[in-house]
């Protein structure tokens, strides 16, 4: 990433940094030290003056007080330095966290939108997965099987020739005497959003399920709880839409 290797280039400049300020600094108690010694000269000059002005003549008085006027100029002026000095220092410094603030901003957007980026590409990539299981199961609807009297019938049309999901009953066949859970119980569980659903609540296979006789019944399979079964019905067996429109009929 540019700014990746800008901000890199940046603070390797700012090594420079620290020297700089040890120079600035330097410079700065240098000027504080003369400025001090320019004061101590001031009121030592001056107590001399008070003490002999009485006896001085005009022209030494005003000897005097030109020297010492020229003595607060000197430390005016060290003053005015060392605090310019300091402006500058601060600029320096304010100059860098600005510099250093505005890479950081660039390279925390650079990495959001890579991580953007790679979501994006993961969705479309299970999308599609997605799209494809659905085509593959299209396919697999499509596809005849044999009924009970022999004729060939789509794959929809007798559902009991499908093999129901195993995940569950898998569970029930190695474990004798454990209850799958009643849909309600269920709804809160982890749900791999790939997996197929069944019945009238869309959920995924579980426990006990039994296939709608209809061919072209558009659901399938129903787990025995949601259409009101505790046991497999004898006989043939449709599901209470199919049921409603074979009696419309």
């Amino acid at each position: 990433m540019a700014t990746g290797l800008h901000l890199e280039q940046y603070l390797e400049s700012l090594e420079n940094l620290p020297t700089e300020l040890q120079r600035n600094f330097h410079l700065m108690r240098d000027l504080d030290q003369r400025s001090q010694d320019v004061m101590r000269n001031i009121d030592q000059i001056s107590d001399d003056y008070l003490t002999t002005v009485k006896s001085l003549s005009p022209e030494k008085r005003s000897e005097q007080m030109s020297k010492i006027q020229k003595m607060f100029n000197r430390a005016k002026e060290y003053s005015d330095d060392k605090v310019q000095l300091a402006i500058q220092t601060y600029e320096l410094v304010d100059k860098h966290i600005r510099r250093l603030d505005s890479d950081l901003a660039k390279f925390e957007a650079e990495i959001k939108e890579k991580a953007l980026n790679n979501n994006k590409k993961e969705e479309e990539t299970n999308s599609k997965k997605r799209r494809k299981k659905k085509e593959e199961k299209g396919k697999n609807k499509r596809k005849g099987t044999q009924s009970d009297d022999g004729e060939a019938v789509p794959r929809t049309g007798r559902k009991k020739q499908k093999k129901k999901p195993e995940t569950e009953s898998a569970i029930v066949s190695v474990i004798p005497g454990l209850s799958i859970a009643h849909p309600s119980d269920v709804l809160d569980m982890p749900v791999d959003p790939n997996e197929p659903t069944y019945c009238l609540c869309h959920q995924v296979s579980y426990g006990e399920m039994i296939a709608c006789d209809k061919m072209d019944c558009p659901i399938e399979w129903f787990h025995f709880a949601c259409v009101g079964l505790t046991t497999k019905p004898k006989g043939k067996w449709y599901c209470p839409k199919c049921s409603t429109e074979r009696k419309k009929k």
